[in-house]
């Protein structure tokens, strides 16, 4: 049982890792992409749209799936469509093949991060511990191993088409090889879990609501450090392009090395205060990056941002899981799916901001979005249990 228990956490670490490196090299690919299909920035802006709604739908639709079927089912397939779809954008050669290659990839993503996230669960449920944040952590070094892998092969002048296709031959081959060490759907239920307990459809309970709330406004401040701290040491600093760079290094950084670290300052303070003093730590750094006039602590402040906001994320899929064991799938894919909502809303809502604030005012929105965050951070104390009701029997 607690060999199983192992192989399942190893396998759950390389498909976190997977779904990493294949969006990386997405990512890695999307200026020589853009070009073979002869698109604008524009464009290429409302086409990333499609690959938002793809990963949407497809969180919705593979969270039922997987608790009909198990995420030892569901989780390979998943990772085998996204591996298949990723290289789809290298062969585009218009928007509309471009469109439908992204809504194809968005799909695969979407329904490989619900059901690994899911399984996740499966996993920290046995180990009776925090392990969720090292999965999260294992995603981010999979994206650090897209750059270099991506740097390299295009040092080398091969094709988007020719590195994403390798990428995708390899994805199917770990998908395949890493499926059966997945726990079973059952596998760690206790002797004494009744399986055969009801389970008729509920409607998804305001708590899980609320923690996929908490979850958009989290993701929103990822999504505006994705896109903006490079810009925001570029325009309002007037770094060079080089040193401006290192804002978005310095916010990933810290974020993979909080993430290796938070399951620790989990199991010793609890999930509550991970959440609620690292929202409170990430609105104080990006206050100092917004605000600095000075260089080194603005990268400062964007580090801080992103240890702070590290931890934050996999609580709240942890404990949209744990809420209800037969519905955890659907759970998952409500949280995950507000928060990828808010990655995509992030960005977009900093744009217009900037029509009527400096660059760097616009970010109080996010650092707003960390201190609700922080104030609603009780949420993820698991409801009181009912109390045992006493059967009296009459003699």
């Amino acid at each position: 049982m607690e060999q199983d228990l192992r192989a399942g956490r190893l396998a759950t670490f390389v498909y976190f890792a997977l779904n990493g490196l294949l969006m990386g090299m997405w990512v890695v690919h999307i200026p020589g992409i853009e070009h073979r299909a002869g698109i604008s920035h524009a464009v290429l802006g409302w086409l990333l749209l499609l690959l938002g709604a793809g990963a949407f739908a497809g969180m919705q639709a593979v969270g039922p799936l997987t608790d009909r079927f198990g995420a030892r089912t569901v989780v390979p397939l998943s990772a085998a469509l996204c591996s298949a779809a990723v290289v789809l954008p290298g062969l585009a050669t218009n928007v509309w093949t471009l469109g439908a290659a992204l809504l194809a990839l968005g799909v695969g993503n979407g329904c490989l991060d619900v059901s690994m996230n899911a399984h996740a669960v499966q996993v920290e449920h046995g180990y009776r511990r925090p392990v969720m944040s090292a999965f999260h952590a294992a995603f981010s070094i999979g994206g650090v191993l897209a750059a270099l892998a991506g740097s390299r092969t295009l040092s080398l002048g091969w094709s988007p088409a020719a590195t994403l296709g390798m990428v995708a031959l390899g994805g199917l081959a770990v998908a395949a090889l890493a499926a059966p060490a997945l726990l079973r759907h059952d596998a760690i239920r206790p002797l004494d879990d009744v399986t055969s307990a009801k389970m008729a459809r509920q409607r998804t309970p305001r708590r899980i609501w609320m923690l996929a709330a908490l979850a958009l406004m989290i993701m929103l401040c990822e999504g505006v450090a994705n896109d903006w701290s490079t810009l925001h040491l570029r325009q309002v600093l007037d770094a060079t392009a080089a040193t401006a760079a290192l804002a978005y290094g310095a916010f990933a950084t810290a974020m993979t090395v909080g993430r290796l670290l938070a399951d620790r300052a989990t199991a010793r303070l609890g999930p509550v205060a991970v959440l609620r003093y690292g929202a409170s730590v990430a609105a104080i750094g990006l206050t100092a990056a917004a605000l600095s006039p000075w260089i080194p602590l603005a990268l400062a402040g964007w580090a801080m941002f992103g240890a702070g906001l590290s931890g934050c994320v996999p609580q709240l899929l942890s404990a949209a899981g744990h809420s209800d064991r037969d519905a955890a799938g659907v759970n998952v894919s409500r949280v995950a799916g507000l928060g990828y909502l808010g990655m995509l809303a992030g960005p977009a809502a900093i744009g217009p901001l900037t029509h009527v604030l400096p660059l760097n005012l616009t970010f109080l929105l996010p650092v707003a979005c960390c201190v609700i965050a922080a104030c609603l951070a009780g949420v993820l104390r698991p409801p009181h249990p009912a109390p045992a009701r006493l059967e009296a029997e009459a003699v």
